[in-house]
């Protein structure tokens, strides 16, 4: 586990370097992979097979194949398939990553002094600040979607580990809300790169009445 601690650490750093859309994505389904086998272990550590197996699968399926593919195929209908941010918002995204690191470790040093599994908790944190924050700091869409699903694999990843496996029933609840919350981003994506030739959206300010 402690090697999937350090590589999903890994990913969540380079997420903040990364500028061509098409490596993000890739980076991405890294991630999510690494989520899945960590699901994995800490289903089958709590002695909950089914709740290791199932979250895996699902994640493998939605968040490694599916919607990795759909947004690879948006991609490869645009022109320009890079990030137009200043190097100050990526250094400002990794100086930020750290920094969430740092808090990650001391929220749980403070409120979970005694809590199993300190690494996977503070990496979960991590990875929900890097989320935000890449949301936040990245002017294109597809980079939003790619920091709103490493927001949702921490938050999943803190939720799992936390109750040491949640009910399947909620499991399939919170993909199925992930699925189409991605799919309506997708295509809203797509009209936005038919309207306007481009994915950034920062020229939806030139709506404004």
């Amino acid at each position: 586990m402690d090697y999937l601690v350090i590589l999903l650490v890994f990913l969540v750093f380079l997420q903040t370097r990364i500028m061509d859309l098409k490596h993000a994505v890739y980076c991405l389904a890294a991630q999510s992979g690494a989520v899945a086998l960590s699901c994995l272990v800490i289903g089958l550590a709590s002695g909950e097979v089914i709740h290791g197996i199932v979250p895996a699968v699902l994640t493998l399926l939605v968040k490694v194949i599916f919607i990795p593919s759909a947004v690879l195929r948006i991609i490869g209908q645009l022109k320009d398939e890079r990030e137009s941010v200043s190097d100050i918002n990526t250094n400002a995204s990794t100086v930020a990553a750290a920094l969430f690191l740092v808090l990650g470790y001391a929220i749980v040093n403070r409120i979970l002094p005694d809590a199993a599994g300190k690494d996977v908790i503070a990496a979960s944190i991590l990875m929900i600040m890097t989320g935000l924050s890449l949301m936040v700091l990245r002017k294109r869409a597809i980079m939003q979607i790619v920091g709103l699903i490493t927001l949702e694999n921490g938050i999943y990843l803190l939720g799992l580990l936390l109750t040491e496996g949640l009910p399947l029933v909620v499991e399939l609840g919170v993909f199925l809300d992930v699925l189409i919350a991605v799919v309506v981003l997708v295509i809203l994506t797509s009209r936005m790169r038919l309207s306007f030739m481009t994915t950034d959206t920062s020229i939806m300010k030139k709506l404004k009445g």
